[in-house]
């Protein structure tokens, strides 16, 4: 006993060492960046607002993330192939003759809600048909058994979106509406950085009010506490789990065009680096829950965007701007080692008590 006190104490230092190593090495990289001033005012605006529209984006896909695990407690890796799908079959059917006709820019408002409806509908029938081949099967195994499946379906739906479309780069058509800038504040903001905030904004309080104030939400949070309870009360479990995973999809397949919007450009592989990232914000802000998705989503994409030229900088590391993954990867680490539970996690777990 004495023995396991004396290398549970040497861990623990070992643990606090490391921690306080982090925290000097962004003190100092963040002293140096601001000592050296490389950038203007402009600039840092500039990674801010860049950084938000990418939180959310990551936010929209985390709620995927955060919805299924809360019902399911399983990770669904096959989550960045259901925002991959929808937004390619939309572009490729869709975007791109509504550009060729002209009527992408006639109707810009028209042409987009029905280019994000068609690719929330792909993206929810895609899910809808891997939980109810992949996942219900396995409700009652062991939970390394489903994630073993949701990384063997995410590989599934990779390549047979491949054998459909290539694995070119597939070009994302820009919106005339879309270009250029807007005055906000004072502030100049690319329309289609604009957009994207916004529409993930309202898309994110919709489901919010979605799961805590209607009938179908009380029913989703009801399986996600006791499945053999909520089933004696009347409730349908499979619906509610399906539901839940369409409503993950939705919003995943709206981010999708969102995130051809910014980036445009679109391919078969295009879901497995967001929805890694989208993981990463889902347990950054508490997984389980939707504030915390939401908020984890923004945080890590303002990291994501401030990080390197704050401190990466400051260190001397070349190519600091192309560490942004590091980034987020390492943050994925860091919130494991400090705080593992999330940034609200714990809060909701005593609100729970």
């Amino acid at each position: 006993m004495l023995q396991k006190l004396r290398d549970l104490s040497v861990l623990d230092a070992i643990l606090w060492i490391f921690r306080a190593g982090i925290i000097v090495l962004v003190i100092w990289g963040t002293g140096a960046t601001i000592l050296d001033n490389p950038y203007t005012a402009a600039n840092w605006i500039d990674f801010v607002i860049f950084g938000i529209a990418q939180g959310s984006l990551y936010a929209l896909i985390a709620l995927g993330y955060t919805l299924v695990y809360g019902i399911l407690f399983m990770i669904n890796f096959a989550h960045g192939e259901f925002f991959m799908s929808g937004t390619l079959v939309a572009t490729v059917f869709l975007a791109q003759p509504m550009k060729e006709s002209g009527f992408l820019d006639e109707y810009p408002i028209l042409s987009l809600l029905v280019i994000i409806l068609v690719s929330m509908s792909i993206a929810v029938s895609v899910a809808l048909l891997t939980e109810r081949m992949a996942y219900r099967p396995l409700r009652r195994a062991p939970r390394l058994v489903p994630l073993i499946t949701a990384i063997g379906a995410s590989f599934f739906w990779q390549y047979f979106f491949r054998g459909l479309f290539g694995s070119q780069v597939i070009p994302y058509p820009e919106m005339n509406i879309l270009k250029g800038t807007w005055m906000i504040f004072g502030i100049e903001i690319l329309r289609r950085q604009v957009v994207v905030i916004v529409a993930s904004i309202l898309m994110m309080i919709g489901l919010y009010i979605f799961v805590m104030r209607t009938k179908t939400g009380r029913a989703i949070r009801a399986v996600a506490e006791d499945k053999d309870v909520a089933a004696l009360m009347g409730i349908d479990v499979d619906r509610a789990i399906s539901i839940t995973f369409a409503l993950g999809a939705a919003m995943a397949g709206a981010a999708g065009i969102l995130y051809a919007i910014i980036f445009q450009q679109v391919d078969f592989f295009m879901g497995f680096v967001p929805g890694i990232k989208a993981f990463t914000a889902a347990v950054l802000g508490g997984i389980g829950s939707v504030p915390g998705a939401a908020l984890g989503g923004l945080f890590l994409g303002v990291f994501e965007s401030v990080g390197p030229p704050l401190f990466l900088q400051g260190l001397g590391i070349p190519g600091a701007h192309q560490l942004k993954d590091v980034i987020a990867f390492t943050m994925l680490v860091l919130v494991l080692i400090f705080r593992p539970q999330g940034i609200i996690g714990e809060r909701l777990k005593e609100a729970k008590a």
